[in-house]
């Protein structure tokens, strides 16, 4: 097996967590802000594949819901590398590990080595499980009980695979952003 050079692109910053805690709302905020955002693979594979009648859905065929969740977040990876300027990402390759563990998927290790070839900045950005913002819909059918059980192993993933996690708090929308941006600036500042 050849090793391949991990690759670093520290302007791409994850945003990370269960679902339904705030992550959309908050880099639709960056976005109107001026900041070049990533949306979620997994919500863009969901709505492919229930207009195509596929079966590539977190319901059905999870194993090759899976596969192209780590297609799509390598591809996107590569898309955006070098990043010349911040970009902001709905989850990174380490989700779709998360998902794999979470599904008890026998074949982790291509998302292992994913994980470990393609670097995003090493600070994660993490949204904790917000009962009073949670709410199902089409594309997302956890209970908020699941969203937690998410959240739990997502923290555990991401730390394994070697990033520090910041938790964003309960707040409105602008503080989160504020706070976000703060916390960037200071760790950009801390590596200059």
């Amino acid at each position: 097996m050849t090793i391949q050079t991990p690759v670093l692109n520290p302007n791409l910053v994850v945003i990370t967590g269960g679902p339904g805690a705030g992550k959309t709302t908050l880099l639709r905020e960056l976005e109107r802000r001026g900041f070049c955002c990533v949306p979620e693979m997994a919500r863009e594979i969901i709505r492919e594949q229930v207009a195509a009648n596929g079966d590539a859905l977190p319901w059905a065929d999870t194993v090759r819901y899976t596969e192209l969740m780590l297609a799509r977040s390598i591809a996107c990876y590569r898309r955006h590398t070098p990043a010349h300027r911040l970009t902001f990402l709905d989850r990174g390759i380490p989700d779709v590990l998360c998902y794999a563990q979470i599904i008890d998927l026998d074949a982790v290790a291509k998302i292992r080595s994913a994980c470990e070839s393609y670097r995003y900045n090493s600070t994660v950005f993490v949204a904790p499980p917000w009962q009073e913002i949670y709410s199902t819909d089409e594309e997302r059918k956890e209970t908020f009980a699941d969203a937690v059980k998410v959240y739990e192993r997502m923290v555990q993933v991401y730390r394994q695979c070697g990033y520090e996690l910041v938790e964003l708090a309960r707040v409105n929308v602008k503080q989160r952003a504020e706070f976000l941006l703060a916390r960037v600036s200071r760790v950009r500042d801390e590596r200059a």
